[in-house]
């Protein structure tokens, strides 16, 4: 058992650091604040084919696995934690159509979404379908040569900026179920925009509620086998990319908070210098490394090939719950500054408790490991 990270993905996550710390700390405050799309950081991200990490090269990717994707979002979340989610979105649409799609769609698509120059965004939740996505209301009905999709859709981040939306739809009766949806490649055009809410955090990245009516798409642009596409989201595993960005905006938190107490004196001592606060920093630091080999153990068995159920849950659970424990005691530890916009901590507390209902609410998840665990 190796706990150590080779010295290739050593020096891919040191990239990734420094990138983040010099090209998107210093704005992410910013960006927050003025609800930004971090256009120019995407942009580069692809140019770096950071967009493409884990597509093969021989679409213009580079041929990375989960273990690699799960150390590149940390880095990003630490700085701006929805970059981490428009890049990892991104790469989860991109991957469906690796592993399901036609030669010509990846042939079509890859070699642009590897450098983001095509933008991928993900139609799968509803207003009824949130942890019960089968539950979801959207059609596509076959007409000739083509297929037509009336419904809506909500959530879908990066739509604001994508070209392809990633839209699964019912196509076969209920009683097929999960054998009764498939995925279609559908153009952002065809979407209209029906809400973007204001949001607790994650501001710089909207996920707005979209509608389609009456689309019609070819059949050409079907991801998979008809009926079949619910069920092979099960065996794409980029999901893995929630509890990183936990292990991200926990470690940010950590990071900050002993900057700010070493440097910060009351009662003529460093305020690191009161046990209480050391004893505090200590739990941060068990949440971010715990949280860390867990998201790692569930990347590493999914590169592997095996089962990861249990511990995909447990990392998403420990994970995401992490973040929010450390943000808010950063924000505690900072006192009165950590409340202002002056500190990331603030943002960090309400980005944070995005990444407990993204990807399935936790409750979703403590449920999936309790069945593992008895089944």
């Amino acid at each position: 058992m190796h706990f150590d990270l080779t010295a290739h993905q050593r020096e891919l996550r040191d990239d990734v650091r420094a990138f983040a710390e010099t090209e998107i700390r210093p704005r992410a405050i910013e960006l927050d604040q003025r609800e930004e799309y971090p256009a120019a950081v995407l942009d580069e991200l692809g140019d770096r084919r950071l967009t493409g990490l884990t597509l093969p090269e021989e679409y213009g990717g580079r041929d990375e696995g989960l273990v690699e994707l799960a150390l590149v979002v940390e880095e990003l979340a630490a700085a701006l934690m929805p970059v981490a989610s428009a890049l990892a979105l991104h790469l989860g649409v991109a991957t469906v159509v690796e592993r399901f799609g036609s030669p010509a769609q990846k042939a079509e698509f890859l070699p642009t979404m590897a450098t983001f120059d095509t933008v991928g965004a993900l139609g799968l939740s509803e207003a009824t379908a949130g942890s019960d996505k089968l539950a979801m209301e959207t059609t596509a009905e076959r007409r000739g040569e083509e297929w037509v999709l009336d419904g809506h859709k909500q959530w879908v981040t990066n739509v604001l900026d994508a070209d392809v939306v990633l839209t699964y739809a019912r196509t076969g009766p209920d009683e097929a179920a999960p054998h009764n949806v498939s995925a279609f490649l559908v153009p952002v055009d065809e979407f209209e925009v029906e809400e973007v809410w204001t949001t607790l955090g994650a501001r710089s990245v909207k996920s707005p509620r979209v509608r389609l009516s009456d689309v019609r798409v070819p059949e050409g642009r079907m991801v998979g086998d008809e009926g079949q596409a619910y069920v092979q989201r099960g065996e794409v595993h980029t999901g893995v990319n929630v509890p990183a960005r936990g292990v991200g905006i926990a470690r940010a938190a950590l990071d900050d908070t002993v900057a700010y107490t070493n440097d910060r004196e009351q009662y003529d001592q460093h305020v690191s210098d009161f046990q209480g606060v050391r004893w505090e920093l200590g739990e941060m630091a068990q949440r971010v490394d715990a949280a860390r080999l867990l998201t790692l153990r569930a990347a590493d068995r999914a590169d592997r090939g095996r089962d990861v159920t249990r511990e995909f849950a447990m990392a998403k659970i420990h994970a995401t719950q992490a973040a929010v424990d450390n943000a808010n005691a950063a924000v505690q530890l900072h006192g009165g500054v950590g409340y202002t916009t002056e500190h990331h901590v603030e943002r960090y507390l309400r980005d944070a408790k995005l990444l407990t209902l993204a990807g399935g609410p936790n409750e979703g998840h403590k449920d999936t490991l309790g069945e593992a665990l008895v089944s």
